[in-house]
């Protein structure tokens, strides 16, 4: 048996990383040839996940393995991006996205 992804945890869990390591939305969009930012808003937001192939690009942007770039259900988002801080600034934007999702 699979476990699902939470969609809203992996929603914030890709702008903080994005975030972190300097893109903004307009780059991904291009990066990805979006021809509009709308399908990136929808992940930030929880209401979609990237297709494989947009998962696999974005994991190779930001030089991790497709699954660091997603939370399953039941996973706490503190516990999936753990392994991912290495420095104060990704610390307090994981603290700045904890806060929100237990404001959700």
């Amino acid at each position: 048996m699979f476990q699902p992804i939470d969609q809203m945890k992996t929603g914030i869990k890709l702008k903080v990383m994005l975030k972190v390591a300097g893109y903004d939305v307009k780059y991904i969009q291009e990066y990805l040839h979006l021809s509009c930012p709308q399908s990136i808003y929808r992940w930030f937001k929880g209401r979609a996940l990237p297709s494989v192939e947009h998962l696999c690009a974005m994991s190779k942007l930001l030089n991790v393995h497709m699954e660091d770039l997603l939370v399953l259900e039941g996973e706490s988002l503190t516990h999936s991006m753990i392994k991912l801080v290495n420095n104060p600034t990704t610390k307090r934007l994981l603290a700045y996205a904890n806060c929100i999702q237990n404001a959700a």
